[in-house]
């Protein structure tokens, strides 16, 4: 079990969030199938609530503003030091900011960007609120990884955060829709987990198998919210 104490470096991944047109029926997901029970978050976006697993902060739920035609996705946020410093050098270095920085009542401050692949992530300035507070136990998240045809995106990421050794994110292959963030999720069984999330109404895209990082599944919840869940390798396997 790794609990997280303190606000993480800069370019650290701290948090994921997603944006969904049912928040009730994805509460309900996630509560069956991640043990996910949920509290209120800030509002300035919309209805918003996290998610907790005993008692700790894991993740974020929220309901797609209507009529912007957003997909249903988790996005990943990264922490900073000054989201607005931040935000500008995402501009420079050739990405783009839909939204913010703002402040998210007294937890933080947020902007949501994209790389200049396209790929979505979102920059958060923690306050109240410093981000996921437990990570690798099962329901907890475990990491991201990158989807993009590009390379060299690890230029981007390094220009725009600093070079950290504790960023230990990779691109991976580009297989399905736009480049990306994928989130993975801890599980003790990912084929148990995949079994359930077809009976609670999800899909699977990718059956449970094994990597150099454990036993993976890519699956959807029923709004279609892609995610990934890990088993990880034993240490010392």
């Amino acid at each position: 079990m790794t609990a997280v104490k303190a606000r993480l470096a800069q370019g650290t991944p701290c948090w994921v969030s997603l944006m969904t047109d049912d928040l009730e029926g994805a509460k309900e997901f996630y509560r069956a199938l991640l043990g996910w029970e949920f509290e209120p978050g800030p509002s300035q976006l919309g209805a918003y609530v996290r998610a907790t697993l005993n008692g700790a902060k894991v993740a974020g739920l929220g309901v797609t503003p209507p009529g912007t035609g957003y997909p249903v996705e988790w996005t990943t946020y990264f922490a900073v030091d000054r989201a607005d410093d931040v935000a500008q050098r995402v501009r420079e270095c050739g990405g783009t900011v839909a939204v913010g920085p703002l402040q998210a009542e007294h937890a933080g401050r947020l902007a949501i960007a994209a790389d200049v692949s396209g790929a979505v992530f979102g920059l958060w300035q923690g306050e109240e609120h410093p981000g996921w507070e437990l990570v690798d136990v099962p329901g907890a998240p475990a990491w991201a990884e990158l989807l993009t045809p590009d390379r060299s995106a690890g230029v981007f990421y390094d220009a725009v955060f600093g070079g950290h050794p504790e960023r230990t994110v990779r691109p991976g292959d580009l297989r399905d829709g736009p480049p990306r963030w994928r989130v993975h999720f801890t599980v003790s069984d990912p084929d148990l987990t995949a079994d359930q999330t077809v009976r609670l109404g999800g899909r699977v895209l990718l059956a449970p198998h094994d990597t150099d990082r454990g036993r993976v599944a890519r699956l959807t919840d029923p709004q279609g919210g892609r995610f990934s869940v890990v088993a990880p390798q034993p240490v010392g396997l």
